[in-house]
């Protein structure tokens, strides 16, 4: 019983200690990453790069959380376009992308665009916001700033469900995705993630452990919206399912995404 009172309460002060060490290093680093903004986008992106695995670093050191890749190899070619379908259940899911991608163009809510500092860089950043009060009109410019970005060699990351869901629960996906993907042609890459069995959707606790990520073969273009949106679905929560239960680790990792991070090219 002791020790499990003990093991709680340096899970708890691990878990200020990065707290206070991730606000810390994010100011620090918006504030240094201010002189990109008369810079060209490739020099922001290269920040929030730097910023991602600055965060990666933090909670393996601190928390103890490790990370692992699964599917590289679905990952797309440096100067590709790409449709990234990703499961959401953690704040490390909006992370890691920008570590693991040459130059991601996340679809985030308008209210993002707001906070001081990061507002000015996500938009030069090319981070695609949407207002999810406007309608048709949200729509419209989704899939206009998709199909810039899609002709940029942009890879394109959203997250279907919308927001962040807790681990084994489901939401319907919502329908951006299919547009998205009818607008660019683009194949839709499935991504799977157990992180919120470490870091949860609303906890300050965060748990030592591995996050698992899993990349799976795109789905390829043209698929009508409804087979689309029902194969999605059914890929990304099964194989969020069987990382969650998963006993053994799978063979084909890379440990803190390593080998991942050095073979993608700088953004340009």
């Amino acid at each position: 019983m002791t020790s499990r009172a003990e093991n709680g309460v340096l899970a708890w002060t691990r878990s200020a200690i990065f707290n206070l060490c991730f606000f810390g290093v994010t100011a620090l680093i918006a504030v240094l990453a201010l002189p990109t903004l008369l810079m060209p986008r490739g020099a922001v992106l290269q920040v929030m790069r730097f910023w991602a695995w600055s965060v990666v670093w933090l909670l393996r050191t601190i928390c103890g959380i490790r990370f692992r890749v699964v599917g590289e190899q679905n990952l797309p070619a440096p100067g590709m376009p790409a449709l990234i379908a990703a499961k959401h259940q953690s704040a490390f899911d909006t992370i890691i992308w920008l570590g693991l991608l040459p130059a991601p163009a996340y679809v985030l809510k308008q209210e993002l665009l707001r906070i001081p500092v990061y507002g000015l860089l996500a938009r030069h950043a090319g981070m695609i916001a949407v207002d999810r009060a406007a309608g048709a009109s949200a729509m419209r410019h989704l899939l206009r700033a998709g199909q810039e970005a899609a002709a940029a060699g942009r890879q394109i990351v959203i997250f279907p469900e919308g927001t962040r869901v807790a681990p084994g629960d489901r939401v319907p996906y919502q329908p951006g995705i299919a547009a998205l993907a009818a607008a660019t042609r683009l194949p839709v890459i499935p991504a799977a993630i157990d992180s919120g069995l470490l870091w949860g959707r609303r906890a300050f606790r965060k748990r030592p452990g591995t996050i698992t990520l899993s990349i799976l073969p795109a789905l390829p273009p043209g698929l009508p919206r409804p087979e689309l949106l029902a194969r999605l679905a059914d890929l990304i929560e099964t194989e969020s399912d069987r990382l969650m239960h998963q006993a053994e680790p799978v063979d084909e990792t890379v440990d803190d995404a390593s080998a991942v991070r050095d073979k993608v090219a700088p953004p340009r």
